[in-house]
Formats: structure tokens, sequence, C-alpha cells
């Protein structure tokens, strides 16, 4: 299927994980891909070859979107270089392990801001400035990525899942502020999920336990979060606009 066919979107923090399974699944589906990375030059580079092999248009960008004069010129650049957008995925994110009993003021300070800024702000940011051109083109789609910690809370990095509650936050806001516009706002919330990035954990002592967090027994992989997102970024689900999509294999259920 090609159920974004000739669309164009902007995928940030793609370069790996979920952010290159999300710019893959799309790519195949017939999106044109904008997307950002922020340090891996290489992986960006590997990443723009393989969906250029998908016959669809590529490029990327070295972006830091918590800085709003960064996220204005991005937006700017991906308009010159591809005329318009249609899409925008809000992935980038980091992690960082801050546990209140274990670190000292000054650590706990630095990964409170660099967590907001980064997962948060950034998205902020880009939410603005991609608006801002939706509301005059007609519309579009934000899919925010957000975290099921954003729920259950996350005791070793309490900023990540604070950054994350507070995208769900946002993405409800901007879903009831945007829709006149016909701009449509969803959030995919997964569970951990099969990167690179955490593959020592998941095949170290505590990669059964993690698996089985879930009653698949397993963790999630890229392709199946890139899935939810393909759905939220797709025509035909605008009456799900502020929806949160639980992406974990059950291994977290809210009421």
């Amino acid at each position: 299927m090609n159920l974004l066919k000739g669309k164009t979107v902007i995928v940030t923090g793609a370069s790996r994980g979920i952010g290159k399974g999300i710019a893959l699944t799309l790519a195949k589906n017939g999106a044109n891909i904008a997307f950002t990375y922020s340090k891996s030059i290489e992986a960006a580079n590997d990443l723009l070859k393989e969906i250029s092999n998908l016959g669809v248009k590529c490029k990327s960008y070295q972006s830091n979107a918590a800085n709003f004069e960064e996220s204005k010129t991005l937006v700017e650049n991906i308009l010159n270089d591809f005329e318009s957008f249609d899409v925008l995925i809000n992935n980038a994110a980091v992690i960082l392990y801050h546990p209140i009993a274990e670190v000292n003021y000054e650590e706990w300070q630095k990964a409170w801001n660099e967590t907001i800024t980064v997962n948060l702000q950034a998205a902020a940011n880009l939410c603005f400035c991609v608006a801002q051109e939706m509301k005059s083109t007609g519309g579009g789609r934000i899919v925010n990525v957000s975290s099921r910690g954003a729920f259950r809370g996350e005791p070793d990095m309490p900023a990540y899942g604070a950054s994350k509650a507070g995208m769900n936050a946002m993405s409800q806001s901007l879903a009831m502020a945007l829709a006149k516009w016909n701009i449509f706002v969803g959030t995919v919330a997964p569970g951990f999920i099969e990167t690179d990035r955490v593959a020592p954990i998941l095949n170290g002592e505590r990669g059964e336990a993690i698996k089985n967090q879930s009653p698949l027994g397993r963790v999630a992989r890229p392709e199946e979060v890139a899935r939810g997102v393909l759905f939220l970024a797709s025509e035909g689900t605008e009456f799900m606009t502020g929806a949160i999509l639980d992406i974990n294999g059950a291994s977290y259920l809210r009421s």
C-alpha cells in the first residue's frame, strides 16, 4: 500500500532506533522523507541511501530543534527543498539515568534541563513552526512519540517520564487548538523497544524480566511502533485527533 504517496513527512531523530523504523516504514508507503539527526552523520548517510533506494525523495538535516531559531531555519530549509510538507513526526528524545537517591543536585538539575529541553521544548518549537505553515496550506498532521513512562512513572529517569507526560498534554491541547485548520494531532506511547541502544540491556541479566513485562514475552520492534505512527499520519483518522495510542504489548494498561 502507498498510504502516504506523494506526501512529505518530517521525522526528527531518525538516524537510528524508533526514528529510523518510522522513516523507513513511511517511505515504504510512498512518503518523501525529511529527517533530522543530532550527531551520527554516518548513520544518517546510511539511512539517506536506504530511503533513496526506495524511489522516494529524501534529505537529511543536522539540527538542534531545542533552539527556536534552528527550528525555524529547519522548517524553512525543508520548504525550500520539498516545496511543502504534510506531516511532522516528533520522535527525537534523550533518556538520562538520574535516580533521586543516587545523584547530587548538579546531576539532577542537568538531567532535568537536558531532558525537558530535548524531549519537550524542541517538539513544541517544531509544532509551532510547522503549524504556521499548515494553517496557510489547508492542514496537515502532527504525530508525537511519547512513552508508557508518562503513565506508569520512571523512577530511575523521572525527567523522562515527566517530559513524555508533558508531550501528551501538549498534543491534546494542540489537537483542540488546531482542529479548525484541519491540523490533526496524535500521539503514540510505546513501551520498551528493541533497538541497538538497548541491546546490551535486553541481552543482560534484566533482559528476561523486561521482556516478561508483556504477556507476549518480548518487547516491541521499531517497525511495530512505526505502524502506529503510519496509521495516525494517514487519511481517515481525523476523528482520532487528540488520541494517545498505546503500543506496549499490554505491559502497562491504563484505565
